[in-house]
């Protein structure tokens, strides 16, 4: 075996330094091509999720076009570099959240956590739609939204919810937190407003615009 390797290594002609300078520039023109390529593929990927000038400033309100939401689904948006949460609530959600307030730290939601229009049974500006704050009052952990009834498997009886599986924290389809859990409050209402059925603004309130 030694041999030959040794007679294949003396056949191979010597490579001078035309071949070595050739051979870099190879690499490195591969590499810009395959670069530009990736950045290409990326830019409109990266463009569909840069913000708008507005919600570039700091503190700005976000709009939100809320058209699209099916009932019972849940989507995300970011305001002050917080997830948000817009969910639309089914007639049977809503009709759930009567069911268990016996299990509540603050079913009244009486801790100043919302502005004064969500101070109300449902938490919300709306009935259908919720709007909160995605941060568990914990330590800062985003919880999941179970719903269909896998919520159930966390608490008997109440099929939908978000449950925070850093430290077992839960909540109802309000945000209000339930006892024996380490969250001490329930998710923040953030304020929010109505430019039309549609159309949604998060950070600020119809009598601060």
């Amino acid at each position: 075996m030694s041999d030959v390797s040794v007679d294949a290594k003396e056949s191979a002609p010597e490579k001078g330094p035309g071949d070595n300078t050739r051979r870099r520039f190879l690499t490195v023109a591969t590499s810009v091509v395959g670069a530009v390529g990736v950045a290409g593929a990326a830019v409109p990927f990266i463009a569909s999720w840069n913000p708008s000038a507005k919600a570039k400033a700091a503190g700005a309100d976000v709009e939100v076009d809320i058209s699209g939401i099916e009932p019972g689904q849940l989507i995300r948006v970011m305001w002050r570099s917080k997830p948000v949460w817009i969910v639309r609530r089914t007639p049977e959600i809503l009709e759930e959240l009567k069911q268990h307030e016996a299990n509540l730290k603050d079913p009244s939601s009486e801790a100043e956590q919302q502005p004064a229009f969500a101070k109300n049974y449902y938490r919300s500006l709306k009935e259908e739609y919720l709007v909160l704050v995605g941060i568990c009052t914990h330590l800062g952990c985003s919880p999941t939204h179970l719903k269909n009834g896998a919520f159930e498997e966390i608490v008997e009886g109440v099929p939908d919810g978000f449950f925070c599986p850093c430290h077992g924290s839960k909540f109802d389809m309000a945000g209000r937190v339930f006892q024996n859990v380490p969250a001490p409050l329930n998710l923040v209402v953030p304020p929010y407003q109505y430019v039309d059925d549609t159309t949604m603004i998060i950070g600020s309130t119809a009598e601060e615009a």
